[in-house]
């Protein structure tokens, strides 16, 4: 059956929800909601009616109630204000309020269509998360592994640049025994993640891995335990951990594949990949090599908000180890290609936040850069690379605690990311605005441990050392940074990094020049 409302299409056998052309992604309780209020829209059902349907008469919270009536209201583009299509009578129940048309599915007998080919692989990256295997012997808790995989698939699909398989067309494997090489085929994807939740007790473990699709190597695995009364704050955390470290994961492996192409191939977004490549080995070099690459790949594709926002960033590295041959200009180009990044960025939030972090850099423009980066926040709460850049911003911009608090959300969400060292340079930047010399020394060092060239870093630590008397490490943090950097001056500190308030960067070239840096 197909029950047809306003541009929507509910069809109950293949438990799909279509808006026009497009698939809308529903989690299976959603879809059993709307099933229900809609066959029953002649009457007013109560709430007692609707868990007996939907929950199978377990005991819920009002709250859990609520939850699924507002995603299934926001899965037809109704809203608890609006009560458009879904009704809340109080102390009575709800109703489907719509006007409803009945399609009936094509009979048995009609002839069956003729197999088609197996589709290409897209050229960007492609994921299916296929439904997590339920290990329990307890039935109920297939609705949880099933809003699992809903949360990550959704999760997911709020990076731009992966494409990510509709929840439908994952779960018709629900059940089955598959290979994911054929997993890979059928569906047209390079990688799947699988896995599988099991209760014991009053505890849940779930556990996930990544799976290359074309060679079954596992790229990723992690698991998961928490309580059962906790179930709804396991699951988030469980998407936010898994989202957070397979997104960087998926991206370096991208990076290998692009590398290995013929260049007579290539597109934009495989130029974009390359230059990424090359920009994260900090040579003046390879700087010049990656803003060549993201300008072939803008050439290729002048709506491609990351490759602006890579280009800006080239220019950073420019003006921070003082590579600019006309500063002016370059600045300017640099501000053009961040205002290019947020304006063009406004479905890609790595893209937008990266031309946040230009705007604060080179321009100054603390206040946009703020707001950009909490709007692509606000799009896609799961991107460590948004976090990370917010707390950079949010440093240069004179407020070190919610730096600090950016940060380790940052950390948190992609423990293994190999821009880690930012993170920690980030916090140690945060920790020296608050006067805090041997946290901000403590992260300045992990930050080196990992990239000893991070200049800022460097400085960091020889500005710490010098301010807490340990004059000896401070000096031979100066020799080092001017190892890296001989122009390095008092004078120049600007072009380092950028400060909102002049008291901080008086308190930084106050512990440089004890550290022996000339003005």
């Amino acid at each position: 059956m197909r029950y047809l409302f306003e541009e929507y299409a509910l069809d109950t056998g293949r438990r799909e929800l279509h808006r026009g052309t497009d698939m809308v992604a529903v989690a299976p309780q959603v879809f059993d909601l709307l099933d229900f209020l809609i066959r029953n829209r002649e009457r007013v059902v109560s709430k007692d009616n609707v868990i007996d349907a939907i929950w199978n008469g377990r005991s819920v919270s009002d709250a859990a109630l609520t939850t699924r009536l507002n995603a299934a209201r926001s899965a037809i583009g109704d809203s608890g204000d609006e009560q458009r299509l879904i009704k809340t009578l109080p102390r009575r129940g709800f109703r489907f309020v719509g006007a409803v048309r009945e399609e009936h599915a094509a009979t048995a007998g009609a002839p069956a269509e003729p197999p088609q080919a197996l589709p290409k692989l897209p050229d960007k990256p492609s994921i299916a998360v296929l439904p997590f295997q339920n290990l329990s012997a307890d039935p109920e808790q297939e609705y949880f592994a099933d809003g699992i995989v809903e949360d990550i698939t959704m999760a997911l699909s709020r990076f731009r640049w992966l494409l990510v398989i509709a929840r439908n067309s994952s779960f018709t494997y629900k059940g089955r025994s598959v290979d994911v090489k054929q997993v890979g085929r059928e569906l047209a994807v390079r990688y799947v993640l699988e896995g599988s939740v099991r209760k014991a007790g009053n505890r849940i473990r779930i556990a996930g891995q990544l799976i290359d699709a074309e060679t079954g190597a596992h790229l990723w695995a992690d698991r998961f335990d928490g309580a059962l009364e906790d179930v709804f704050d396991l699951q988030d955390r469980v998407t936010s951990t898994v989202v957070g470290a397979i997104a960087p994961m998926l991206q370096r492996e991208e990076i290998k594949r692009a590398r290995r192409k013929p260049t007579e191939n290539l597109d934009a977004y495989d130029y974009y990949l390359r230059g990424l490549a090359r920009v994260r080995r900090w040579t003046r070099e390879t700087n010049n090599e990656a803003l060549l690459l993201f300008r072939k790949a803008i050439e290729l594709d002048p709506g491609l908000a990351c490759a602006y926002g890579m280009a800006g960033w080239c220019y950073i590295q420019r003006k921070a180890r003082r590579w600019m041959i006309d500063p002016v200009e370059e600045s300017a180009e640099a501000t053009r290609l961040g205002r290019k990044a947020v304006h063009l960025g406004a479905d890609d939030p790595a893209a937008m936040c990266m031309g946040a972090y230009v705007l604060a850099f080179i321009a100054h423009e603390f206040d946009d850069a703020i707001a950009f980066v909490d709007r692509g926040l606000a799009i896609n709460p799961n991107l460590a690379q948004a976090w990370n850049l917010g707390a950079w911003v949010r440093a240069f911009a004179g407020e070190p605690d919610l730096a600090l608090d950016y940060a380790a959300r940052a950390m948190r969400l992609s423990p293994l990311d190999p821009a880690m060292h930012t993170m920690h340079a980030a916090v140690s930047y945060a920790h020296f605005l608050s006067g805090r010399y041997d946290m901000a020394l403590s992260s300045a060092e992990k930050a080196l441990r990992d990239n000893p060239d991070f200049l800022l870093a460097i400085c960091m630590f020889a500005a710490c050392n010098a301010l807490t008397g340990r004059l000896e490490p401070a000096r031979q943090g100066i020799a080092r940074a001017r190892e890296r950097n001989p122009d390095l001056r008092i004078s120049n500190l600007g072009d380092l990094t950028p400060f909102r308030r002049a008291e901080h960067l008086v308190l930084f070239a106050k512990g440089l020049r004890e550290a022996g840096l000339p003005d």
